[in-house]
């Protein structure tokens, strides 16, 4: 794993950057992660350090303006990265007061490296050449390590070093939070342990979770141990150790800082600080050590989780979807197992959206169940941990079943804010994104296709279903009867076209019959009921029981679900939510020539005293979530339930009337826009493909990535390359291919988990390769553009492709592969 494909580099200092540089080049092994500052910086308007535990909440109160709100938060933990250095009769190291004569940071994707090399002359005109390298172990997802080598080039004399461990830190990453209370954190022990290491103790004010962290540092000069003498400053909730030792030019002083961090939500540990202090003591002597056995694991991730690409002209898609691969293995790695933590939507890479887990396990899901379908296990173990909250919350809103929360946090409570700050305007406005009821759907959509790749009966027995019949339960309660139009309908949600969050005459929020949540309730009532008829007869009886699910609720399930109301446009389109034929028009020529980004135009049009819910367009066309989600067989089958007719021309007419109208305010948009387009316009689609790869690459939202990755984004865009462009289903009990590379792709090769099969696949313009890679007892069943085949144990087989014709049909213009 070495070339250029495997190397995120950036040439020079770009202070209005730093930000967003911190966050693509955070560090992580799924149990904590650490945003790539440099280890001298402070947070400022220009750096940001922040170190994320997984899970790691705490909430406050706040008086905003004579209403108190409260939120919880990802708790930005103690900084271990201070590590840095003043040359004699010099200031400590700042890259911004020296001449700087290089300048180079560089990601290693394929060993889980963060390198930097400086080279500057301070005012004396001395010359100093500094190479950092830092990680966050996957093997052992206590321990973290940074090493800064020093080396004179010009000079000799005296150089002092300082580590510490500073938990004076606040949450200060997202400046629209600001105004709220930030103070997480509480001292509990400030300790010099012996004349190497230091241990820092905190406690969160609300949640009570320990988080102690210790530091060895060792100093070396060519190879062996420094002769420094050595100090230590204390202050509260601060302790630094200082080393002043002689350097002559040329000598290389290596500076070794190993840190364990601990938690009192650990397992198998008696205290945190007593594990954090063991870890240290313990951990290999040198920093070569463990960066070989942090490299080696990951090269065992990247054996299962790479795509390897071959592309006509070479460009930066091959690095940036790798790039992609490895923030997902950050947020969930192998360490996520043993852990009660979800999916955040931004990554524990920032403070963005608080460290909440949305829907985009919807998006990040796919990635996980072909490859590593332990971590989606695990994570859907998290959403059945609050499956209890959920009832809770639905009998409190007047439903049955479960009801879980848009945002989710420690306990499973609806964390979404009642208020929020637009930037553009500097007011708080009202924020009703908690009616977004399909979160259900998701939940639903993603253990079915967990079970689909997997057939993990057991878990389905244990988890699952009663995931399913709760989910399906609250849908059926949620459908309210339109005796004249003889149809079930759902009232006052909100799509995941959050621009729309009611009607404009209306002054309750929400929106009637959503397209998007209508069929989705639909879908999951069909898999409620054919749940029952999947599992052995003493368990079915048992949830029956427990569940208190008779005859009549489950004749009602089967009603609602071939009764729903879809509302169409006078053209056959199926409508975004009822009423949205109605709406006005909007005019984007004349915004984009006032405004050089409309994405966010919900905030453009608040700040204007106006509102989206006048107009007929989107954040994100959430009637294109279907095609994402569905094939348009399966659609057609949906359809066909209700009762609608399913014309297959409707499919292309739907995706173009949203498409001219979605602002992309949602990095999610591109990847569901390009999804559709993957069959019928591949041109188009690989150009959205391309827009979504680079999104945060190159923060087209103005500063959100900064303040966290996009995860789920992420994880589209790879999915796009595993699963539209290859055409890969799970569905009834068989894996399906229906490849169609776009144009210039001239090669995809990766691993593939499918239930008890291991398979390599390789796909070009003209063929497709399978070679099953582990020993099984039974062939796998898989299908070829709808054409049945086996492959048997250790066997290669390889089919020819042959393009297909470009015509209207459901294989053309059908969202799903």
């Amino acid at each position: 794993m070495n070339g250029p494909h495997w190397l995120f580099t950036y040439e020079g200092l770009e202070l209005g950057r730093e930000g967003l540089r911190e966050a693509l080049c955070t560090l992580g092994n799924g149990y904590f992660a650490t945003r790539g500052a440099a280890p001298e910086s402070e947070a400022d308007e220009t750096h940001y350090p922040g170190t994320y535990l997984a899970g790691g909440y705490n909430r406050l109160k706040t008086d905003l303006a004579g209403r108190v709100v409260e939120n919880e938060d990802l708790v930005n933990m103690p900084n271990w990265l201070p590590l840095t250095f003043r040359l004699e009769g010099g200031d400590w190291f700042n890259a911004q007061a020296v001449r700087l004569l290089e300048y180079r940071q560089v990601l290693d994707l394929a060993r889980g490296l963060l390198l930097r090399t400086v080279r500057f002359e301070d005012k004396r005109g001395r010359r100093t050449r500094v190479e950092q390298r830092r990680f966050v172990h996957m093997r052992d997802k206590h321990l973290a390590g940074q090493e800064l080598v020093l080396v004179p080039e010009n000079w000799s004399g005296r150089v002092h070093v300082r580590s510490a461990l500073d938990g004076r830190v606040v949450n200060g990453g997202v400046p629209r939070y600001r105004q709220l209370n930030c103070k997480h954190l509480r001292t509990l022990v400030t300790e010099e342990v012996d004349a190497e290491t230091l241990l820092l103790e905190v406690e969160t004010v609300q949640s009570r979770l320990e988080v102690a962290e210790a530091a060895r540092t060792r100093l070396f000069v060519d190879g062996q141990p420094a002769k420094a003498q050595r100090g230590l400053a204390v202050e509260e909730g601060y302790l630094a150790h200082e080393f002043t030792l002689e350097l002559r030019e040329g000598q290389r002083l290596a500076v070794e800082k190993v840190v364990a961090l601990y938690s009192s939500r650990d397992l198998a540990l008696s205290e945190a600080a007593m594990e954090a202090r063991h870890a240290v003591e313990h951990a290999p002597a040198r920093f070569d050590e463990l960066v070989e056995t942090h490299v080696r694991a990951w090269s065992h991730l990247w054996r299962r989780s790479d795509l390897d690409l071959a592309l006509d002209e070479p460009d930066h898609i091959h690095t940036t979807l790798r790039l992609h691969i490895f923030h997902l293995l950050q947020t969930v790695s192998p360490h996520t197992i043993d852990q009660d933590v979800g999916v955040p939507a931004r990554g524990w890479h920032g403070e963005a959206y608080r460290g909440h887990i949305f829907w985009d396990e919807l998006f990040i899901f796919p990635f996980l169940n072909l490859r590593l379908p332990a971590l989606t296990r695990a994570l859907l173990r998290y959403r059945h941990r609050r499956l209890r909250r959920a009832r809770e919350a639905a009998r409190e809103a007047g439903f049955r079943g479960a009801l879980f929360p848009w945002q989710s946090g420690s306990d499973g409570r609806e964390e979404s804010q009642r208020v929020h700050l637009n930037p553009r305007s500097g007011r708080w406005v009202p924020d009703v994104t908690w009616l977004q009821r399909h979160i259900n759907a998701a939940i639903a959509y993603n253990v079915w296709q967990y079970y689909q790749a997997t057939a993990d009966t057991e878990f389905l027995y244990f988890y699952g279903a009663e995931m399913l019949l709760e989910l399906a339960r609250f849908w059926a309660s949620m459908a309210r009867w339109n005796s004249e139009l003889r149809r079930y309908e759902i009232l006052g949600v909100m799509g995941p076209d959050e621009y729309h969050t009611g009607y404009p005459d209306r002054p309750e929020p929400g929106l009637d019959n959503n397209s998007y949540t209508n069929l989705m309730a639909v879908w999951v009532l069909c898999k409620g009921l054919e749940v029952l008829e999947l599992l052995p007869g003493e368990r079915r009886d048992e949830l029956l029981e427990t569940l208190g699910l008779g005859p009549e609720e489950l004749a009602h399930w089967e009603d609602v679900s071939r009764k729903m109301r879809l509302v169409f446009h006078e053209d056959g389109v199926l409508s975004q939510f009822e009423g949205y034929e109605q709406l006005e028009e909007f005019d984007w020529e004349s915004y984009r020539a006032r405004y050089s980004d409309i994405q966010r135009l919900d905030r453009i049009l608040e700040a204007e005293g106006d509102s989206p819910n006048r107009y007929k367009l989107s954040k994100q066309a959430d009637v294109l979530m279907l095609l994402y989600l569905f094939s348009a067989e399966e659609l057609e089958q949906l359809f066909e339930r209700l009762g609608y007719p399913f014309d297959h021309e409707m499919i292309p007419r739907t995706v173009d009337y949203y498409l001219q109208r979605a602002s992309h305010g949602s990095t999610l948009s591109g990847v569901v826009h390009s999804w559709v387009l993957a069959r019928s316009d591949r041109p188009r689609s690989w150009k959205l493909f391309t827009e979504a790869l680079r999104s945060d690459i190159s923060d087209v939202q103005g500063g959100t990535t900064p303040e966290g990755i996009h995860l789920g984004a992420m994880a589209g865009t790879v999915d796009l390359m595993q699963r539209a462009y290859t055409g890969i289903e799970v569905r009834g009990d068989v894996l399906h291919f229906n490849p169609n590379l776009p144009e210039g792709l001239t090669r995809l090769k990766f691993l593939l988990r499918y239930r008890k099969h291991m398979v390599e696949v390789e796909i070009t313009q003209d063929k497709l390769l399978l070679k099953s890679r582990w020993p099984s007892p039974a062939p796998l069943e898989f299908a070829l553009r709808g054409e049945r085949h086996q492959l048997k144990c250790c066997e290669t087989r390889e089919f020819p492709i042959q393009k297909p014709p470009v015509s209207p049909g459901p294989e053309l213009h059908g969202a799903g592969p």
